[in-house]
């Protein structure tokens, strides 16, 4: 069966972000290959996308690397952020559809309990899923894969300390939906552009942060495990 490239994709942009290659590391479509179990067709076209996306470089004599993006170029990214999210909240309140907003609610609720409970992974996750619901609603493809880049992008270049008061984090996101529900965009914008700057200020560069081993975490993830996000 032939694996297709967007999983391959998937799965080496997944282990970019976790940290599994090093920054400036060699990517080696025989070694990519072998460690997805999958041919260097679908290797090849998976580099080509995330060198588009700016998680690979081609150098000269060296081929496929991981980037090596520069501090301000990490700023850069909290600032398109800061720009982008409340934009797309805007555009949400005019676009989103009642499933987007069944998700959304369930979402805050789910998130609320567990803040309560103090469960910090499952918040974690939970934000993940709400901002990706609500670029979705705003209608617009383009956005909604600008905005998922960045994250990506920012996920693999920060670290994320917690929220001090994680009930009042998930109130803010109650609050982004109920403007949303209501068609009031500029209260969407001023409500998520206040939420993004709070959490940027929990952002920390990983840069020289994370502990290596030979360049290459010991994880093993084959593209056709069900574990797989596609």
């Amino acid at each position: 069966m032939r694996i297709p490239a967007h999983s391959v994709c998937t799965a080496i942009r997944d282990d970019i972000v976790a940290g599994v290659y090093e920054r400036g590391s060699r990517l080696t479509e025989e070694l990519l290959a072998r460690r997805y179990g999958v041919s260097r067709v679908p290797v090849r076209e998976a580099l080509r996308t995330l060198e588009a996306e700016g998680f690979v470089v081609t150098r000269r004599h060296a081929g496929a690397c991981v980037a090596e993006p520069t501090e301000q170029e990490a700023s850069d990214l909290l600032e398109m952020r800061l720009l982008l999210e409340p934009l797309g909240a805007s555009r949400a309140a005019q676009r989103r559809t009642e499933a987007h907003l069944k998700v959304l609610r369930g979402l805050v609720r789910l998130g609320q309990e567990r803040a309560r409970r103090g469960n910090s992974e499952d918040l974690r996750s939970l934000g993940g899923w709400f901002h990706e619901t609500l670029a979705q609603a705003s209608g617009s493809p383009a956005m909604t894969s600008m905005l998922t880049q960045l994250r990506h992008k920012i996920a693999w270049m920060y670290a994320v300390e917690a929220p001090a008061d994680p009930v009042e984090y998930w109130a803010e996101h109650g609050a982004i939906v109920d403007a949303v529900a209501r068609g009031d965009g500029e209260r969407a914008r001023a409500v998520t552009a206040l939420h993004t700057e709070r959490s940027t200020a929990a952002h920390r560069l990983r840069f020289g942060s994370q502990e290596r081993v030979n360049g290459v975490r010991n994880s093993q993830h084959a593209v056709n495990m069900p574990s797989l996000r596609h």
